[in-house]
């Protein structure tokens, strides 16, 4: 007698992926700061064809907004529409590449502070110090020594913002190293490397998501705080050099339109990347429905 065994067919499971974008789609929030955050994108790649580089002197100083000038005109006649588009590059520009430095750098403490216990005592010290420190006075002394430029605001905001992503990081990946399967992994490969590739960092991806986007967000505060101390790069537009040029000409309160367009662009930024951080941590959450 022979005995046919019958095989069940089990559809695999939807990928962790597809589930998140599933439920992140369910958050009208989370969906308008992603068009919001991706409209400056590119604006900041497409600023040569929105608008010419501003520069040199215009013929209507201080003119208010208007058909011909829709943000209006600075002090010295050039149009403020143009200074944001154009701001637009460098503050994302300095923003992504503080944040993608200061990403890599505080993960990659933070994954080996987990995996190797000797070295967390330490990481743990040195994080806790920078955070202590009085990280604004000490950008400000940072950028006045090293003179300005965008390579010295970028090297400054990322030096100040690590330490908040390898404290993040550090969190989960110590819940990680505690878990069967990397217990497992310990048995069958002598390589820690090769276990933290292949499983601690897979298992911190999401919240190195999310640190990417807040880092950038806290990046470009941090830009335009001091570009509008002078400290910026005075050979490129950024939205804090606008409003560090319009204190300079005194216009601040006269000409309310120079403060008003690069603050309302650093604050779509701001908040449309804290809204984003928020709806993408609901998705990915696994007790959500759906």
């Amino acid at each position: 007698m022979t005995a046919t065994a019958e095989v069940a067919t089990v559809e695999p499971a939807p990928r962790a992926g597809r589930q998140t974008w599933r439920r992140f789609r369910r958050e009208p929030l989370g969906l308008a700061a992603l068009v919001v955050l991706v409209l400056l994108v590119l604006t900041a790649v497409a600023a040569p064809l929105l608008a010419g580089r501003p520069s040199g002197y215009g013929d209507a100083v201080l003119a208010p907004p208007s058909g011909a000038h829709w943000f209006g005109t600075d002090s010295l006649g050039l149009d403020v529409l143009a200074e944001v588009v154009w701001g637009a590059r460098q503050s994302l520009l300095v923003a992504a590449s503080a944040s993608l430095i200061a990403i890599v750098f505080g993960t990659l403490l933070a994954v080996l502070g987990a995996y190797f216990r000797t070295l967390d005592t330490v990481i743990s010290v040195v994080v806790d110090l920078t955070l202590s420190l009085p990280v604004l006075p000490l950008m400000i002394l940072v950028a006045a020594l090293a003179g300005p430029s965008t390579l010295t605001i970028i090297l400054v905001i990322a030096a100040f913002s690590w330490p908040e992503v390898t404290r993040v990081v550090r969190s989960q990946a110590l819940a990680i190293v505690r878990l069967p399967y990397v217990d497992a992994a310990r048995l069958m490969t002598s390589s820690p490397f090769w276990i933290i590739r292949r499983h601690l960092i897979p298992a911190v991806v999401p919240l190195i998501l999310v640190s990417v986007v807040l880092t950038s967000s806290r990046a470009v505060l941090s830009a335009a705080g001091l570009a509008f101390l002078g400290l910026g790069d005075p050979n490129t537009w950024s939205w804090g050099r606008i409003l560090y040029e319009a204190q300079q000409a005194g216009a601040m309160s006269t000409a309310w339109w120079l403060p008003l367009f690069p603050s309302l662009a650093i604050f779509l930024l701001v908040l449309a990347s804290t809204l984003l951080s928020t709806a993408y941590n609901d998705a990915r959450n696994p007790r959500r429905n759906g």
